[in-house]
């Protein structure tokens, strides 16, 4: 198994151990400010430092880890579908907490690194027949599917909500294809909550609807997580 291939192990608490000392870094030759900060950040960021501790490849796995500790979405042998997978670390927490048993169908567009026990699938889900390719390597109706798609962002807020919020009403569309009974579903969404006509459709079909933002979330992060649970076809 290469390093590229390994999974975390172990059922860890979802915040990093300790506080770390500030990095600055200093302005280079051709360097612009907006890299500068970035770099900053992310060097003083402890999920990213935690991340790489545990052996996670983003610290979006933490995202996942604080919700499910407080939802308890990843069931147990279950299966589930990650969106917008790469680079992985939702998978990988998803591979952890349903165990051996369970089966993990993760998603892309981007090249993703495999990990041993899921099937990696690199396509566009806006693609016609993307669902269907998805649904054969499921291979059953899955417990919960949830998306972390993101477009790049455009700098207008506007835009960047609708295109977001497109995404999230597809993967919502296929999820209604193949959720078990009382499954559940997890999108992104942004700032200032989800289309009314999203709203609508998951308390159509979902015993509870609701936002939630993980404390692993930036603060200063418009990003925004729409869960529904409960799924009733």
């Amino acid at each position: 198994m290469t390093e590229g291939s390994r999974r975390p192990s172990g059922r860890r608490g979802s915040r990093p151990a300790g506080r770390q000392l500030h990095t600055r870094v200093k302005t280079a030759k051709g360097r612009k400010l907006s890299s500068k900060l970035w770099l900053e950040r992310q060097l003083n960021d402890p999920y990213v430092a935690e991340a790489k501790a545990r052996g996670y490849r983003s610290r979006a796995a933490f995202k996942l880890l604080q919700i499910d500790e407080k939802h308890r979405i990843l069931p147990k042998q279950g299966r589930v579908v990650d969106l917008g997978a790469a680079p992985g670390g939702w998978t990988q927490v998803a591979l952890e907490r349903c165990g051996p048993k369970g089966q993990v169908v993760a998603v892309d567009i981007q090249e993703m690194e495999p990990l041993e026990g899921a099937i990696v699938l690199k396509l566009d889900f806006l693609d016609e027949g993307a669902d269907d390719a998805v649904k054969a390597a499921l291979g059953g109706a899955a417990d919960l599917v949830m998306s972390d798609m993101a477009s790049p962002a455009t700098g207008h807020a506007g835009t960047d909500h609708l295109r977001i919020m497109m995404l999230a009403e597809t993967a919502l569309h296929f999820a209604l294809q193949v959720l078990a009974p009382g499954g559940a579903f997890l999108a992104k969404v942004l700032q200032g909550g989800s289309e009314k006509s999203l709203l609508d459709d998951l308390r159509r079909h979902f015993a509870q609807v609701r936002h939630v933002k993980p404390e692993a979330s930036r603060k200063d992060s418009a990003e925004l997580y729409v869960l529904a649970t409960g799924f009733r076809p």
